[in-house]
């Protein structure tokens, strides 16, 4: 306690505002426990950048972490390119503070003698990262929270590239950032190097989203959509590009169409949670409408809902959608002919099937971390291979490689053309899915995730994890584990044999254990948010199509049996 207060008293000299100051003073006297969270660390980049809650402090989003990020990228970039004349782009998100944090981070870019370019409202995040090589940039950087409840912020850093930081320029950047003091943060703007962007950025990415996610799909005039941004930047770009591509029966839900940071009309703006789209689905089921679209606050995830075997409009998960648009993708790649060097991708956490049907092509499918920095890693670590898509389980898609993280514009698009295309041949979206199970096994996922918050929850996470590599677990509804991935020491080992195999794949704080009859079980902390996740896949034969429900009770009992079994229930 000693040490943060040490910490907490920094934040009272003149490096600081007064209102800072003042606060801190109350937090001190009167409020030890809220010091301490606020304190007891400093902000860290995660598999998503930085995410945290707006407030005083340095475990806190506000001007002065950010600020001191910035000055960190700042040296950076210029130690780096140091004969160029550098240019970063800043997008933000609809989240209160956005506007002004994006506005303090261009200003001390510009203080550092940095070009910036900065939208001049709020755009989607991958329109930044489309932005990034549109603009010929050296970084981009969007302020969002993504799905995130009201009270948090964040800050994500992209490369030349357009793709998330990954190594070795994440830890050069982090190392740069820790190297500096609150004290030499460069907070004069430079207002002649700021410059406000809009309507021509906008209109090359809505042409390049159209261009990549349309395949000119039948049934168009006789397709319904329920579309919602959940008060989100998606209003920006998505309906646009839906009316562009054809699409014009199109209800978008106006209660969440306007932009709040506040997200009043539902309890989480994640679309892979069934009541952010309660309001869509009701519309829908008023109007007939064939599929509803939700995206989350940044646009980079989307959630869809499309008519099951009853008629019934049913939420479908992240593997599912990926699923079925990576097939679709590459059902149209495999009519202009294969020429040998495509792959999709996906990452360790994510569905199996996705190497089921890589195999069923003739294509490889590469598999990353968690995160679509990853992914765009992939894409520019293999020039010479051509990208087709892939996904995450968490509700994210990229299709092809204009845009170098989740994009669920272009995403949403190539959904509405699967969805339509199915209709027209008197098929659907959902009976395209169980064929696809079918053809490649029926596998079924589920996400379990516990909040723990604070110190003491991420000493409790930390605590979980070890004993789950120190006590392994030996068996999963019956079916002995076989395979033990410990990708925080790299390795892989046979639980039979005991041989021991490196995984070439960087690091991270994941276990996963596989059984003898190929069920999964991932454990994994949240790089995002105070949580502990857990991911489960199963699998089964489907012989024929009538044998969906059947086997998809079953399955869904075993995962029951498993989660007792846990005590994850």
């Amino acid at each position: 306690m000693n040490d943060i207060l040490t910490t907490a008293k920094s934040w009272l000299s003149d490096n600081f505002d007064d209102e800072v100051r003042k606060e801190i003073e109350f937090l001190i006297e009167n409020d030890t426990e809220e010091l301490q969270d606020r304190f007891y660390k400093d902000m860290e980049f995660g598999t998503g950048g930085m995410r945290g809650i707006m407030g005083v402090g340095t475990n806190r989003i506000n001007k002065y972490t950010l600020g001191k990020s910035t000055q960190g990228l700042s040296n950076y970039l210029i130690k780096t390119y140091p004969d160029d004349a550098l240019k970063v782009v800043i997008a933000y998100d609809c989240r209160h503070n956005s506007d002004t944090l994006a506005r303090t981070v261009a200003e001390v870019l510009s203080a550092n003698n940095i070009k910036v370019f900065l939208f001049s409202e709020l755009r989607t995040t991958p329109e930044l990262s489309f932005a990034v090589r549109h603009l010929n940039c050296h970084a981009g950087i969007v302020l969002t929270a993504s799905h995130n409840p009201p009270e948090y912020n964040g800050y994500k850093v992209y490369w030349t590239d357009g793709g998330q930081i990954v190594p070795p320029q994440d830890a050069e950047i982090i190392a740069e950032i820790n190297s500096i003091g609150f004290d030499e943060i460069n907070f004069k703007a430079k207002e002649d190097l700021i410059a406000l962007i809009d309507e021509a950025v906008d209109e090359a990415f809505i042409s390049a989203s159209v261009e990549n996610g349309n395949f000119n799909a039948d049934g168009k005039d006789d397709f319904k959509i329920v579309f919602t941004s959940l008060h989100g930047t998606s209003i920006t770009a998505i309906p646009e590009v839906l009316k562009r591509a054809g699409y014009n029966n199109v209800t978008i839900i106006e209660e969440q169409a306007k932009p709040d940071g506040n997200f009043p009309t539902v309890k989480s703006p994640n679309p892979e949670e069934p009541e952010a789209l309660a309001m869509a689905m009701e519309k829908a089921k008023e109007i007939n409408a064939d599929m509803v679209v939700g995206t989350d606050p940044d646009s980079d995830r989307l959630g869809i809902a499309v008519k099951n075997l009853n008629g019934d409009l049913e939420l479908l998960n992240g593997n599912q959608t990926m699923l079925l648009m990576t097939k679709f993708l590459l059902e149209q790649r495999k009519k202009k002919g294969f020429t040998g060097n495509e792959f999709i991708a996906s990452t360790i956490v994510s569905t199996p099937m996705m190497n089921q049907l890589a195999e069923a092509y003739g294509v490889e499918c590469k598999t990353s971390l968690t995160g679509f920095k990853w992914i765009a890693k992939m894409i520019k670590d293999y020039p010479d291979q051509h990208f087709v898509g892939g996904g995450e389980e968490s509700f994210g898609f990229m299709v092809g490689d204009f845009v170098r993280d989740k994009d669920a514009v272009t995403a949403t698009l190539l959904a509405c053309e699967i969805a339509a295309s199915a209709k027209a041949r008197g098929s659907s979206f959902y009976k395209d899915l169980i064929q696809c199970y079918v053809d490649y096994g029926f596998y079924k996922e589920k996400l379990i995730s516990l909040t723990k918050k604070g110190m003491s929850g991420a000493e409790e996470i930390k605590q979980m994890m070890i004993n789950y590599k120190e006590n392994p677990i030996a068996s999963l509804d019956g079916s002995k584990v076989i395979i033990v991935d410990d990708y925080n020491t790299a390795t892989s080992k046979n639980m039979i044999t005991g041989a021991v195999t490196p995984i070439a794949i960087p690091t991270s704080n994941v276990l996963i254990y596989t059984t003898e009859d190929g069920t999964r079980m991932a454990a994994r902390p949240s790089g995002t948010e105070p949580k502990i996740k857990f991911y489960f896949s199963i699998n089964a034969a489907l012989e024929k199509p009538e044998d969906f429900q059947k086997v998809g009770q079953e399955l869904e009992k075993k995962i029951e049996r498993i989660l007792v079994e846990l005590n994850l229930d």
